[in-house]
């Protein structure tokens, strides 16, 4: 039987530690479920804003008790999946200050220009601010990072001015308001499309339930490996 065309979309945004999580499972595994991974950069504090009541919806960092947990919960997920995720010392002003609204404008230009690049940048854009405790918020940060990511400089800097054109705004407001309509209150969430089916999944903890909707969950769920695929060099 001939299967259906399977595409994935993952909407992340590099603030927010699970959407790296996600990322990187999805990316390990795009080649092995032989899936159309497509990647849209998106504005967390736009679905935050979007998804809650006049006041927002609140940052699970924003709850004490949240903010303890999801500080333990990140740091093992980190070496269970083996992706290396350290908190920023200053995390709430990382957070709920400075934001993310430069990076995610730069990946959307990325996207719309040199799309090749995109994961390779969205993961130097992470490693800075989730591994390195470096700065996001900055043109010089963001050209860094783009350079690490394996742009030529004369590259990063095009599209670096292009950040605040209509074209890259309204893009990324778009994709934010797409998450926004699959039913979005988080990030990451990966969007299924099986045919004329679609699915959204919240988080990164869901693969396994992604594996069974994709068909590839077995009878003993041999294709699914857990978060590290055998055989793969998943250290970054």
């Amino acid at each position: 039987m001939e299967r259906l065309p399977r595409t994935l979309e993952l909407f992340y945004d590099v603030l927010s530690p699970y959407s790296w999580l996600g990322f990187e499972i999805l990316c390990r595994y795009k080649n092995i479920w032989n899936v159309n991974l497509q990647l849209r950069p998106t504005l967390i504090a736009g679905i935050m804003q979007d998804s809650g009541t006049k006041a927002g919806n609140k940052p699970p960092a924003l709850l004490p008790r949240k903010a303890k947990y999801m500080e333990s919960d990140v740091r093992l997920l980190g070496q269970h999946l083996q992706v290396p995720i350290r908190f920023p010392k200053e995390f709430f002003s990382v957070i709920l200050e400075k934001g993310s609204l430069l990076a995610m404008r730069f990946l959307t230009a990325v996207n719309l220009e040199h799309p090749e690049v995109l994961e390779k940048a969205s993961r130097e854009l992470w490693m800075r601010v989730w591994s390195r405790d470096e700065d996001i918020t900055e043109p010089r940060s963001i050209l860094a990072a783009a350079e690490k990511a394996g742009m030529s400089t004369e590259q990063a800097r095009g599209l670096l001015e292009k950040i605040s054109t209509p074209r890259v705004k309204n893009q990324l407001q778009e994709t934010t308001q797409a998450a926004c309509k699959y039913g979005a209150f988080g990030l990451p969430i990966t969007v299924v499309h099986l045919g004329d089916q679609t699915h959204m999944l919240f988080g990164s903890d869901r693969m396994e339930l992604l594996a069974y909707l994709l068909g590839e969950l077995q009878v003993h769920g041999e294709k699914w490996m857990g978060p590290v695929p055998p055989a793969m060099n998943a250290r970054l």
